[in-house]
């Protein structure tokens, strides 16, 4: 999943409203960040299943908080 501009050292990142954790649950690639596990490991997800997945990021801008929600997932 590539970050939005202007994303630092320091963001949050929630699947589905839960916090996920660097270092366990994703890892960080220049710009983008790569989860650990496969996010389909309870059976293979559909079309419309893998679209219910809400992905947002939490970061510092200009001295306020951004939330940039529903960012798009790259399935492998």
């Amino acid at each position: 999943m590539q970050l939005p501009a202007g994303v630092g050292s320091h963001f949050q990142v929630f699947l589905n409203g839960v916090q996920q954790q660097e270092g366990r649950d994703f890892r960080r690639e220049g710009n983008s960040i790569v989860f650990e596990k496969q996010l389909a490991q309870e059976g293979r997800l559909g079309f419309w299943r893998w679209l219910s997945l809400f992905l947002d990021v939490v970061y510092g801008a200009g001295g306020r908080r951004v939330v940039a929600s529903g960012l798009p997932l790259k399935p492998e």
